[in-house]
């Protein structure tokens, strides 16, 4: 199978850039990814019902490796909580085989809208600034499962790895916002993992699927993708603790509203 060159350059910015982001605040590039996959595949006349799904399948798979790229920067330098990560894990894993599954079935419409006021709500409350409450701490252990599997669900719905729910989760827990971010990285990959063979089992057997695939999932995107996002993950998690805590949460708002303009515009 043969690619041609326009499509390897294409896919690789993606990869360049997704990378980039998700060193730097423990995203995973889904909102990158996810349209111009779409637009890439729509442009070569794949049915327009699959191309979504498949970005989102591949935008999910890449995450594997983005994640584990910034985890390991984050975790030089202490900023990964892993407690929390092992708490969180069993409900992600839970909800991104549910959300793979919803995927397939919800209206697209009305999930983009519900996603984008949640988004922008969390977005608005860190740039702002808004301290939580001394007191506050993460919740029990079936307050943290019930939290683990929304994160999944709508991370595995979406493409995205997860850091627009955990982020503004763990900060309004009082976890400090690199903390917050270098956890986020690491639950990337369970995140992931989950989603992704949940998007291949939804997708066996259908027709007129892109050549190379394993049902949602686009394996040649997957591969241009994460070499490249391996090569600069390592430059954004070195940029983001190189940056005061302030700028980085405005930083982040700014990406959690360019998300949710995203849910409204698709």
């Amino acid at each position: 199978m043969s690619l041609e060159p326009l499509l390897i350059a294409e896919l690789l910015l993606v990869g360049l850039c997704t990378g980039f982001l998700a060193g730097l605040l423990g995203i995973g590039g889904g909102m990158l990814m996810v349209p111009f996959i779409t637009f890439i595949l729509t442009a070569k006349g794949y049915p327009a019902e699959y191309t979504v799904k498949i970005a989102v399948a591949t935008s999910l798979a890449t995450i594997c490796f983005t994640s584990l790229s910034s985890v390991r920067a984050h975790h030089r330098r202490g900023a990964v909580l892993w407690p929390i990560v092992r708490l969180l894990a069993p409900g992600i894993l839970v909800g991104s085989l549910l959300g793979a599954q919803l995927a397939v079935a919800l209206p697209g419409k009305i999930l983009s809208i519900l996603f984008a006021v949640f988004v922008a709500f969390s977005a608005t409350q860190m740039f702002l600034g808004r301290k939580p409450k001394p007191t506050r701490t993460l919740p029990g252990p079936l307050g943290i499962f019930s939290m683990g599997g929304l994160i999944g669900m709508l991370s595995s719905l979406v493409g995205a790895g997860g850091a627009f729910v955990s982020v503004p989760f763990m900060t309004w827990c009082n976890v400090k916002i690199h903390d917050a971010v270098g956890t986020s990285a690491a639950l990337g990959f369970p995140i992931a993992m989950a989603g992704t063979l949940g998007y291949i089992w939804a997708g066996q057997d259908l027709p007129q699927m892109p050549p190379g695939s394993l049902g949602f999932l686009y394996l040649p995107g997957l591969v241009i993708i994460s070499l490249a996002s391996i090569c600069t993950a390592p430059l954004g998690a070195r940029t983001a603790h190189r940056m005061d805590i302030q700028p980085l949460k405005k930083v982040f708002a700014v990406v959690l509203y360019i998300l949710a303009a995203y849910f409204l515009l698709r």
